[in-house]
């Protein structure tokens, strides 16, 4: 399966995400769905939110243009809000997912789906 199939059938598929990409630690973007233009500094500063997340307290979590509040998180997993949409990232070996979902998505419904996307990639080594 290709990085787009991941985005295209696992995460917009599954209906619990809105929009997202797959990027490698670097920042380079690897696949993305439609209209979800992250880039690679917004990821590269995810990557360092993921070590330190005080930063997001303080400035919020940049992706696709939008700044999101903080919620809560770990040295795994970003959550973040923005009016009706949410944000969920997960860090796997290699990759980090972007996921955005908006209502009526559930934030459980997303972060099911994202995580499990990710315990996957963790499974085969990504």
């Amino acid at each position: 399966m290709s990085w787009q199939d991941y985005i295209d059938k696992q995460l917009i598929g599954s209906k619990n995400i809105s929009q997202a990409a797959i990027a490698g630690h670097d920042g380079n973007v690897w696949a993305k769905s439609d209209g979800f233009n992250v880039s690679k500094e917004e990821i590269v500063r995810l990557m360092a939110g993921l070590g330190d997340p005080t930063q997001f307290h303080m400035n919020g979590v940049h992706v696709n243009g939008t700044r999101f509040v903080y919620l809560s998180g770990n040295d795994q997993v970003v959550r973040a809000k923005k009016d009706k949409m949410g944000l969920h990232c997960v860090k796997t070996n290699q990759a980090v997912i972007v996921a955005t979902y908006n209502d009526p998505i559930q934030p459980q419904q997303a972060a099911s789906t994202a995580e499990g996307l990710g315990d996957y990639l963790i499974q085969c080594g990504y």
